[in-house]
């Protein structure tokens, strides 16, 4: 192969990882790290942009251009991975850290950092391995992070009180305080889950591929 045919095979490759950087500079560049110090739907927008596009995206740039780590992956993988998203994701959202991060740009950096790897964890295990036991356990990895993730945005959701304090709280996109983080809780509990769903489906293809092949 010469160097002008390896070249657009390359950029094949890296589309994704490119991707998802462009996405990634638009959400901590753009307006909303600065919307989400005063107001919750703004930070859950940030937050589902980040584990539910960019993640995906670089996580199979990476794995595309063989800057991940390979191999078997097994349903202790899948399940630490699910593990670090939820201590991740729901510690953030607790009312003290949210707040500190909300407060003071060195921890919302920490935030958000925790919440890329996080995201890189889970679809990175997820999809390292094309086996059928890889796919088993990616397809664990997806559910499981699905249901906390729905499971926290219909706790966010119900909340008949604001959980955060008043100047974090303020409200956005016309909505008051308390409208405003039922909104967040709405968009993650729609929103946050279909990716998650998405990847899911795609792995239990392969199973039921996997399954058919075997039949054949």
């Amino acid at each position: 192969m010469s160097d002008s045919d390896a070249i657009p095979v390359t950029l094949r490759r890296a589309w994704p990882l490119a991707a998802g950087t462009v996405l990634l500079g638009a959400l901590w560049l753009g307006p909303l790290p600065a919307m989400s110090r005063t107001a919750f739907s703004p930070h859950m927008v940030l937050h589902l942009g980040l584990v539910g596009v960019a993640a995906p995206l670089v996580a199979f740039g990476l794995l595309r251009m063989n800057l991940l780590p390979r191999g078997r992956v097994t349903v202790a993988w899948a399940v630490a991975a699910s593990l670090l998203d939820f201590v991740i994701v729901w510690g953030w959202h607790t009312p003290g850290l949210h707040e500190l991060a909300a407060r003071h740009p060195p921890y919302f950096v920490v935030q958000q950092a925790g919440f890329l790897v996080a995201g890189l964890a889970v679809w990175g295990v997820a999809f390292a391995d094309r086996s059928r036991a890889a796919a088993a356990a990616g397809l664990l990895a997806m559910l499981t992070t699905f249901m906390h993730m729905t499971m926290l945005g219909v706790l966010l959701t119900l909340a008949r009180t604001t959980l955060y304090a008043d100047d974090v709280c303020r409200g956005a996109f016309g909505f008051d305080p308390l409208e405003d983080q039922q909104f967040g809780g709405v968009l993650m509990t729609v929103a946050g889950g279909v990716p998650y769903l998405c990847g899911g489906a795609v792995l239990a293809w392969r199973l039921l591929e996997d399954a058919d092949a075997d039949a054949r």
